[in-house]
Parts: C-alpha cells; sequence; structure tokens
C-alpha cells in the first residue's frame, strides 16, 4: 500500500512539474506593432438624386449613394452632420468637377472618384476623419427615361451603371447626427 501511494504522489509531482515548465517556457504573445487599429463607424449615406447639367438644360440625372468608415473617436468630438456634409460635397463634385464622362462610363475610375471624396471631405472637416469611402451605387438615368417614369409608361427605368458595391454586413451604421 505504500509503493501504492508513493506512485502516485510521484505521478501528481511529475505532471505538475511538467505543467509548470510548460506555463514557464510558453513564449510570451507577441508585442502589437505599431498604433492599434482604429475604431471605425459606418455613417449610411442618403440616396441622392444631381441632376447633370450640360448646355444650359438638365440632361439626365446622378442616383448616388454613399457611404463612410469614419475614425469613431474624430466623429464623436466633430458632432458635425456628417450626411448633409456628404450630400453636399457630392453635388459639388458631381456637378462642379466633370467626374464622370457620360460617352466613356467604363473609363471612370471608381479608386480615383473615392480618393477626391475622401480628401476633399477630410480638407472640409479638417482632420483625418474620412478612412475609407464606400460606393454603394452610382447610376445614370437620362431625362427622358425619367421623364417617361415619371409619365407612368411601363416597364423598368433604363439606368446606366456606373459604379455599384456592397457594403459590409457586420458595419454598423450612425445615425450621422
Amino acid at each position: 500500500m505504500g509503493k501504492l501511494l508513493a506512485i502516485g504522489l510521484w505521478a501528481c509531482l511529475v505532471t505538475l512539474g511538467a505543467v509548470y515548465g510548460a506555463i514557464y517556457f510558453a513564449t510570451a504573445p507577441s508585442e502589437p506593432a505599431g498604433e492599434p487599429e482604429k475604431a471605425l463607424q459606418l455613417v449610411r449615406g442618403e440616396s441622392i438624386t444631381v441632376p447633370v447639367i450640360q448646355q444650359g438644360g438638365v440632361t439626365g440625372y446622378f442616383l448616388t449613394r454613399i457611404s463612410f468608415m469614419v475614425d469613431q473617436e474624430k466623429a464623436k468630438a466633430e458632432e458635425l452632420p456628417m450626411t448633409e456634409l456628404m450630400t453636399d460635397q457630392l453635388f459639388t463634385m458631381l456637378t462642379g468637377d466633370k467626374m464622370v464622362d457620360l460617352d466613356n462610363v467604363n473609363d471612370f475610375d471608381v479608386n480615383a472618384f473615392r480618393d477626391k471624396i475622401k480628401t476633399q471631405m477630410n480638407e472640409r472637416l479638417g482632420g483625418e476623419i474620412i478612412q475609407q469611402v464606400l460606393i454603394e451605387q452610382i447610376d445614370y438615368v437620362s431625362q427622358t427615361e425619367a421623364r417617361r417614369a415619371a409619365d407612368g409608361q411601363s416597364g423598368p427605368m433604363e439606368r446606366t451603371k456606373i459604379a455599384e458595391e456592397a457594403v459590409p454586413e457586420d458595419a454598423k451604421p450612425a445615425s450621422g447626427h
């Protein structure tokens, strides 16, 4: 009976020693390099319609919906109406600058458009608040198609898709106010 107790005690000590050694000699987790990742918040844009004015008249409409991923801490500090600022900036860009050549829609550079929106919005806000621009939809509808749809003629309205991309489902929407 004494031998049985000695073997049991020996097995317990060896097991405890092995566990202690494994924990002691385990490598420490690596330190995170650089800055910690910023907390981003989704600010959903409204669907807006921007008229295309050429030769003194309306020739069509851009249907857009663009959202932003913003730095959560900086956005809270600013307390600006982000949705309204986005809408104003898009009107300025799409009516003031000729960003989209309707004759060559395939030549539209989505990344340059994103970068320009981000740069101009950050300049307007006075800091690096906008981290990412998410284009959900940019379509063009001619004035003829818009009138046909408004008159109740049947059939879907013909749109020219300029850009479309999905917004991440897991992104947390913000009120924008």
